[in-house]
């Protein structure tokens, strides 16, 4: 998604320095040679710099915005080691989607962010969380994009928006942080249980469609319940955050094609192997504790109203053989 999002900003005339983890090196040597990106298969811009891991202050030498794009659990890591250059910066946006566990408690991923911030005895700039239903490969290679730039401040949320837009990659500003950044970890989180319905069409050779849609509505309603019990607008999953990027993530992205690997029978421990060594990371399945503990902490009064988290959670964690009975019982209406 870094890469994706550099193309964009390239897009909007921005200068871009795209650096790359310890783990990214065959990725950078694709981009410095001008061939293809070998997780999205598209070209980054030649307008785009590439750094290494080694040259990480450098990459962050006079730049106004910081973008974090990792994998959720690289997060605290990645603040730290670039923390100097975070703070310098007028924003800093985030594209990762997960939670945090620090000091015991569970965070939405601006809040542990700040809290690292916090005791290296550092202010960060305003934070712009961005979600939405945005494939990686489309946005890179100049597909129609509609996400969602949120913040605390809408004026700079609005700010960015306008600054980033582009004729083929459009933004609606929120003022909601705490609703956009629910809805991005726990989406990956039901787009596994999408996948399982989709899984068994493939294993039974009939179709799931109706268990899918009542599937999805549950999940919506969940992020909906959860968003609200935090303090966000239980409006927020009703639209690009949550609608729109479970709608994409369950057509095609890796939790769904994980989920449809449970489905058909592989079991879940072995289709995430199957995952990991086509490096594919399937954050839903390291998200889904972290939301279950998240509830248990901080809304305990809604644990009863979701039990697709639950269901999830015993199927993917727990790997009881049952999954379609569970994923029936946490989507279908019981009797009134």
């Amino acid at each position: 998604m870094g890469s994706a999002l550099a193309n964009a900003m390239a897009r909007a005339d921005w200068t871009v320095n795209l650096w790359g983890t310890w783990l990214d090196d065959h990725l950078i040597d694709a981009i410095e040679a001008g061939t293809p990106h070998p997780r999205i298969n598209v070209v980054i811009s030649e307008k785009v710099n590439a750094f290494r891991c080694a040259e990480l202050e450098e990459a962050l030498d006079g730049v106004d915005v910081v973008v974090i794009a990792v994998a959720s659990v690289g997060v605290p890591k990645i603040t730290e080691m670039a923390l100097d250059g975070i703070t310098k910066a007028k924003a800093l946006w985030l594209t990762s989607k997960g939670f945090m566990p620090r000091d015991g408690k569970i965070m939405l991923l601006p809040d542990g962010i700040r809290s690292i911030a916090a005791a290296a005895g550092r202010e960060l700039p305003p934070i712009v969380a961005i979600a939405g239903p945005v494939k990686a490969n489309e946005c890179a290679a100049a597909e129609p994009t509609a996400t969602i730039f949120g913040s605390r401040d809408l004026g700079i949320a609005t700010e960015y928006a306008r600054l980033a837009r582009s004729d083929r990659y459009r933004i609606e500003p929120s003022g909601d942080e705490v609703g956009v950044e629910v809805c991005a970890p726990m989406k990956n989180v039901y787009a596994i249980m999408l996948g399982i319905a989709d899984g068994l069409e493939e294993k039974t050779g009939h179709p799931h469609h109706n268990l899918k849609a009542a599937t999805f509505t549950q999940a919506v309603r969940e992020m909906s319940l959860l968003a609200g019990a935090l303090g966000a607008d239980p409006a927020t999953p009703y639209g690009l955050p949550g609608v729109g990027d479970l709608e994409v993530t369950g057509l095609s992205g890796r939790n769904k094609v994980y989920g449809m690997r449970i489905g058909r029978g592989e079991g879940a421990k072995a289709a995430l192997r199957t995952m990991e060594e086509l490096e594919q990371t399937v954050e839903g399945v390291p998200a889904l504790p972290l939301a279950v503990s998240l509830v248990e902490q901080s809304a305990p009064q809604i644990r009863e109203q979701m039990p697709l988290l639950y269901a999830a959670q015993k199927i993917v964690h727990e790997e009881v053989p049952d999954y379609l009975d569970l994923l029936i019982e946490a989507v279908l209406p019981t009797q009134p």
